[in-house]
């Protein structure tokens, strides 16, 4: 797991071929925007976050936000003791996101 500024985050991620962007937030911090194209992954409800983090291809590079930072923190740990090698932790997290938003 890295802890990623938002610069280095969009930098890395626009250049990585392999990324795919997660965000662990609730359904109601969803609804008042996201990050174009990604998934979304509640880590709140830990069966389905488990269940959908399993059918992830581990190959794959993973860039990983919630609202301020830590639930996608606690995501990249868990992703990494499952065996993920590249998670990316977008630190202050959407509240701070100042790039492209979808509602």
């Amino acid at each position: 797991m890295l802890d990623l500024t938002q610069d280095e985050w969009c930098e890395q991620m626009v250049a990585d071929e392999n990324a795919v962007i997660i965000d662990v937030r609730t359904p109601v911090e969803i609804a008042d925007g996201y990050i174009p194209n990604a998934l979304h992954m509640n880590i709140q409800n830990a069966g389905s976050f488990m269940a959908k983090t399993q059918e992830l291809d581990k190959s794959k590079n993973f860039y990983i936000y919630c609202r301020i930072g830590g639930r996608s923190k606690q995501a990249c740990m868990i992703m990494n003791s499952m065996g993920f090698q590249n998670t990316y932790n977008l630190m202050g997290g959407f509240e701070n996101w100042q790039g492209e938003k979808t509602t």
